[in-house]
């Protein structure tokens, strides 16, 4: 089965160049990428969540416009293999996802994805022949509703400078930015 038009030795080596190595949740990622797709009507602009931060949101920036640069994308950590893809101005969408018991017939998939064995101890070439065998047969799918509040516009407003670190912040963000407000990344101040 192809992904986005291309044979799977061809996404493969895209993903190679673009995740570092051909990784099997960005394949698997792919899959599930093009049966949301296929989903959505063709003429409207849509965002993307993904409910992991492991792999699946490069497969989403590989595979269509929304990436985190353009703000398209979000990255929610659930903890589970899923992605939704959604109209932007109603919310309507689709959530596909990476269903454990369709897994259960594929054993160097489910090896991989439900843990089974240390990945040292997996087979790669085995555990891709089967991804690409399966391809989107090992993905569930459901039409969602994204939450009102997750649609709000996302401008960012005007720009100000924050009084504690001197740094140029989204002024919606509220008095102070929020590297200030919140745990800061860094030990000390970054500004300093």
């Amino acid at each position: 089965m192809h992904i986005s038009l291309n044979p799977p030795d061809k996404f493969a080596e895209t993903v190679r160049t673009f995740h570092g190595y051909i990784s099997p949740g960005v394949i698997v990622g792919g899959y599930m990428v093009e049966k949301a797709k296929r989903e959505l009507p063709g003429d409207i602009l849509y965002d993307a969540v993904s409910e992991t931060t492991h792999c699946l949101p490069d497969a989403i920036q590989l595979l269509t416009p929304c990436t985190l640069g353009n703000g398209w994308l979000r990255v929610v950590n659930l903890g589970r293999y899923a992605l939704c893809l959604y109209d932007k101005e109603n919310g309507n969408g689709v959530r596909v996802f990476l269903d454990p018991a369709k897994v259960e017939d594929w054993s160097h998939i489910g090896d991989w994805y439900l843990k089974r064995k240390p990945k040292k101890e997996q087979n790669t070439e085995a555990l891709l022949d089967e991804i690409y065998n399966a391809g989107e047969e090992i993905c569930g799918i459901r039409r969602i509703q994204v939450a009102a509040r997750h649609l709000l516009n996302k401008r960012r407003g005007g720009i100000g400078i924050c009084p504690t670190c001197r740094e140029a912040y989204p002024v919606n963000d509220g008095e102070i930015c929020r590297g200030c407000r919140d745990d800061d990344l860094y030990e000390g101040s970054p500004a300093g």
